[in-house]
């Protein structure tokens, strides 16, 4: 079984999709809290990290041996309660920030939520630092996104993110910083690489969640 923790209920279904196509066969958990999002939002990360480490000592009493944070703003805070309980949390962005390092130096961070550049700039640079490589992180926000997505308006978003996408330049690689945006890096060409976290992260989850790469529908490339 592998945990997932969202932010939105609108992750569900698209990691349930993920799932069928990368792992079929494994069972998901979802825990859905947007309240924590609005409060991190409000207060910094650091203010949910006790509700985190009580839904995912929940998680671990139900079974869980592995949980995948869906949400960039969470992923550090989410990735620290699971240490403290033993419990392997993988943040959904880590497989993306490794990539774009791999990737080259440039690398710009496409966001439509202000508080998710931090932990997102901070991932990628724990990432070049452990992979010895030297990168420069240029953050761009798109304004009035976020209000379309928390409206209903998923092609307003989508379209709002893939143009901002196109404004891009000087860059080697664009990173999409949150899952909602996965999306918009479909069929989007703009001369670099697009990258987008949630397929990546629950490949990676589930491999952690199984302990077999080989596992019955399992991609390990």
């Amino acid at each position: 079984m592998l945990v997932l923790l969202h932010t939105s209920p609108l992750h569900v279904p698209v990691f349930d999709a993920l799932r069928d196509e990368e792992a079929p066969g494994l069972t998901l958990d979802h825990l859905v809290r947007p309240e924590l999002l609005d409060r991190a939002r409000a207060q910094g990360p650091d203010s949910v990290a006790k509700d985190l480490e009580a839904d995912l000592a929940g998680a671990v009493r139900g079974g869980a041996r592995v949980a995948l944070c869906t949400c960039s703003t969470l992923g550090s805070v989410a990735e620290a309660a699971g240490a403290a309980l033993g419990l392997s949390v993988l943040r959904v962005d880590r497989p993306m920030a490794a990539t774009a390092v791999a990737t080259g130096p440039r690398i710009a961070v496409l966001a439509t939520l202000e508080s998710t550049f931090v932990p997102t700039k901070e991932l990628i640079m724990e990432e070049a630092g452990r992979a010895g490589r030297e990168v420069s992180v240029r953050t761009v926000l798109v304004p009035g996104a976020w209000e379309r997505f928390e409206a209903g308006d998923s092609d307003g978003y989508l379209m709002a993110i893939a143009s901002a996408a196109r404004e891009i330049r000087n860059a080697d690689v664009i990173v999409l910083a949150q899952g909602s945006m996965a999306p918009a890096a479909e069929g989007l060409d703009v001369g670099v690489p697009v990258l987008a976290g949630p397929r990546t992260g629950l490949r990676a989850a589930a491999q952690l969640a199984t302990g077999d790469t080989g596992f019955s529908g399992l991609r390990t490339t």
